[in-house]
């Protein structure tokens, strides 16, 4: 109990010290042991990197997960050191909202079909965009937890302790300064009543102050090494970072790749299916022309014959090709990405389509491959 309170007593004694010490440096009262530049410059840089680094991770989570209360479940089970429970991602509920809608509807009908292929289609989207999250935690976002929870906490308390040990070295050497003006004054106007007495206690006082000084400058240089050595890691740091930074690059263009390669699938596949306005379209121009004919021209409702067309002698406009496309019977054109044809319209063609020339061949391409160039 004695050693207990004679602890407390040094503590708060010592708590004291530096709060005076700290004090009288604000109000310019005392003088403050100033670091070198390099190390100043070491500190800066350190702070730097923690700021921005933090800014930097807390956007990335944002990107990662819009959702705040998301956010704040993943926190709490990585608090609570539990696995938070698998999430669907927002493409993978669309993909199967649509794939159970195009059931319900009918799959034999355009519109269901339709719903299940593109179901299908955002499904794997959401997949893509899951595995996405999962790669850049690990590669991204995790170095940058670890260095903010791990690193920078080290750092932070090396620097408070180098700090304390700092006010101890001033206050120690406020006290030398302090007994040695006494010990001056007192040899400058000496008191021959009691002069031995004097003059020893005030000599016992500045040595005892002198060696407080040399401990407490050789515990500050001690620190401030310490402290030197983890600021100068900050470099591995950025190193580290940098190729985090690469593999984050890399699983985003993968992610944006697979996306693209998904939709192009999705609009190859839904190009060979006429949608419902066309085949409504179509049925009203039959029933038109059944019924202005009579029903003893049957050949005037028959799919236009390509090799019969012939193009216009103005309206025909150049078109780039902006994806690959496979023709689906003789009367379609296959293209080529990024090539140049010849295009134009026929009346009573349907809007989504356009004839295409290429050289001497010749056939429908769908609008949504092409690029119509003035």
């Amino acid at each position: 109990m004695d050693f207990n309170v004679k602890k407390l007593a040094s503590g708060a004694g010592l708590f004291f010290t530096r709060a005076v010490q700290f004090t009288e440096e604000k109000l310019g009262q005392a003088e403050k042991t100033e670091l070198d530049a390099h190390f100043e410059n070491l500190m800066s840089r350190a702070d730097c990197t923690k700021l921005w680094t933090e800014k930097i991770f807390r956007q990335t989570e944002v990107l990662l997960q819009p959702n705040p209360s998301a956010r704040i479940e993943e926190f709490l089970y990585e608090k609570l050191d539990m696995k938070a429970p698998s999430r669907a991602t927002n493409g993978e509920l669309l993909g199967q909202y649509m794939q159970d809608a195009g059931k319900e509807l009918g799959a034999g009908t355009p519109y269901g079909n339709t719903l299940m292929i593109v179901g299908e289609c955002e499904s794997r989207l959401g997949a893509a965009e899951r595995e996405f999250l999962q790669t850049s935690a690990i590669s991204f976002l995790a170095p940058l937890r670890n260095f903010l929870e791990g690193d920078w906490r080290t750092i932070s308390k090396e620097r408070r302790l180098l700090e304390n040990l700092r006010l101890d070295l001033d206050a120690c050497k406020a006290r030398v300064k302090k007994a040695k003006a006494a010990e001056a004054k007192a040899a400058a106007a000496p008191d021959f009543q009691d002069t031995r007495p004097r003059n020893y206690v005030l000599s016992a006082s500045a040595s005892a102050a002198e060696h407080e000084l040399r401990v407490a400058q050789t515990e500050f240089d001690r620190q401030a090494e310490v402290t030197r050595l983890l600021l100068e890691g900050i470099s591995s740091t950025h190193v580290n970072h940098l190729r985090c930074l690469h593999e984050f690059v890399e699983a985003q263009a993968a992610f944006y790749k697979h996306c693209h390669h998904h939709m192009q699938e999705l609009q190859k596949e839904l190009s060979r299916f006429p949608n419902a306005f066309t085949l409504n379209a179509a049925n009203a121009a039959v029933s038109t022309a059944s019924a202005s004919e009579g029903a003893g021209s049957p050949t005037e409702a028959d799919t236009l014959k390509i090799e019969e067309v012939q193009a216009p002698a103005t309206g025909t406009r150049k078109a780039k090709v902006l994806y690959d496309y496979d023709a689906a019977d003789s009367s379609e054109l296959s293209l080529l990405a990024d090539e140049l044809i010849t295009v134009y319209t026929v009346p009573g063609m349907d809007s989504d389509w356009l004839i295409g020339e290429r050289g001497n061949q010749k056939g429908k391409v769908p609008v949504t491959y092409l690029e119509l160039l003035s």
